[in-house]
């Protein structure tokens, strides 16, 4: 707390925030897509937190680390609902919130030393897959390092490229992030973009298998009672082409008595990539099914392989919780890494001098424009510094040697990297 919060202004509870918040959304009901407006808050609705921190896949590193370790196919798919399942605790174990708009050029990167990884499945045992936590260390006597990179790569649409990585293991995972959201006047509706096709993650070690997440739309809720909360009901895949293996996971519609149940049903089973007509779980053939899927999201989920009525636990998520990020010391961050970039605006809200902040925050933004113009003036196109482009075509961003220099760098707990010219932050 700084030498100034003796000044500091009231602070605005939840409610009243809420309030606020939904009282600016009004304004936007009926436009297609208020997350391409990137309409600016004022400080004291945002949380102290930079987009691209808070957006990631990784709140149970460990889980991502565990892909890949059965021999056989059906178990390495299990491996990756185990992932997915875990990849966003945040909106389960804590309140959804707005974190700061990234702007382009902006970068964040983290690392996990993961302390436990999981055990193999073994769909042919009825052993449960996560009664308990293996070793704290690797095969190789190693902790598990898994490495994080994402910039800011367009400003309109807002759309920003990840890679993750775990090169001890070979697992590798990449994609866009980009929403798209609609005020329907009681929630948000909020959906993939049109530039964000999913997650793609790699295993090198079984013949670079691919496996490819996409994402369902989900609802944010609650702003009439003053309870955000997130609910699912869609549905999504998850494809491996080289062990010609599909998951169709269907999240149930709330309760008919108005109580979120969490529900989600699905089933793995054998499919075509060259004839990929199937995506309703009623439309799967018996005799292609391998296992099925069930339980709540938010609590145990299970899988029953075919020819069985026995439910295996695939793992429970109540006590789970994110995992903290350990970030490069900040001496050695850029100017335009997230957590330095945003540090006055984070200072002053945390010592709850919202009018600076939101001064601040305000000046950024004006900057941002302001480079925005001159390099329209000089007919000059943004271009991201350690992904290739700012969109591809299938969705999976590619490295460039700095790029990769990062991640090498993140893994060897070598951070350093020089200051270059800034043109988008």
């Amino acid at each position: 707390m700084s030498a100034t919060a003796s000044t500091s202004e009231k602070t605005p509870d939840d409610s009243s925030k809420l309030k606020t918040f939904l009282s600016i959304l009004r304004k936007f009901v009926g436009v297609a897509d208020i997350a391409s407006v990137r309409f600016s808050l004022p400080a004291h609705l945002l949380e102290p937190t930079p987009n691209l921190e808070y957006w990631n896949y990784l709140d149970r590193p460990e889980a991502f680390a565990s892909i890949g370790q059965s021999d056989d196919p059906l178990g390495r798919m299990l491996e990756v609902l185990r992932f997915w399942f875990t990849k966003d605790l945040k909106y389960i174990k804590g309140k959804p919130c707005k974190p700061y708009n990234s702007t382009l050029g902006e970068f964040f990167r983290c690392t996990w030393d993961v302390q436990s990884t999981l055990p193999k499945v073994s769909p042919v045992s009825t052993a449960n897959v996560m009664d308990t936590v293996s070793s704290s260390k690797d095969s190789n006597g190693e902790l598990v390092k898994v490495c994080y990179l994402t910039e800011q790569t367009s400003h309109h649409p807002p759309v920003s490229a990840f890679y993750i990585d775990c090169p001890v293991r070979g697992i590798t995972a990449r994609g866009f992030d980009q929403i798209s959201a609609k005020f329907t006047g009681t929630s948000i509706r909020v959906t993939p973009g049109q530039h964000n096709l999913g997650i793609f993650i790699n295993v090198q070690s079984r013949n670079n298998e691919e496996y490819h997440l996409t994402h369902p739309a989900a609802h944010l809720g609650g702003l009439l009672r003053g309870a955000l909360a997130v609910t699912v009901s869609d549905t999504c895949y998850i494809t491996c082409a080289q062990t010609r293996t599909k998951v169709i996971l269907q999240y149930l519609e709330e309760g008919w008595i108005g109580r979120a149940q969490n529900r989600v049903e699905g089933v793995i089973f054998r499919y075509n990539p060259d004839s990929d007509t199937v995506t309703r779980i009623k439309d799967v053939p018996h005799g292609d099914i391998l296992a099925k899927i069930s339980g709540s999201w938010h609590g145990q989920l299970f899988y029953t392989l075919a020819g069985s009525n026995e439910a295996n636990l695939l793992i429970d998520i109540t006590p789970l919780f994110p995992v903290a990020k350990a970030l490069p010391p900040d001496d050695e961050q850029l100017s335009n890494e997230s957590r330095k970039f945003w540090s006055g605006v984070t200072e002053a809200i945390l010592d709850k001098r919202y009018s600076q902040a939101t001064k601040l925050k305000q000046d950024i933004e004006e900057r941002q424009r302001q480079k925005a113009a001159e390099r329209q003036k000089l007919n000059e196109t943004w271009q991201p510094r350690f992904f290739t482009g700012a969109v591809t075509p299938m969705g999976k961003p590619e490295l460039t040697e700095e790029g990769l220099r990062v991640l090498e760098g993140l893994h060897n707990c070598d951070y350093r990297l020089p200051e270059s010219e800034i043109t988008g932050a």
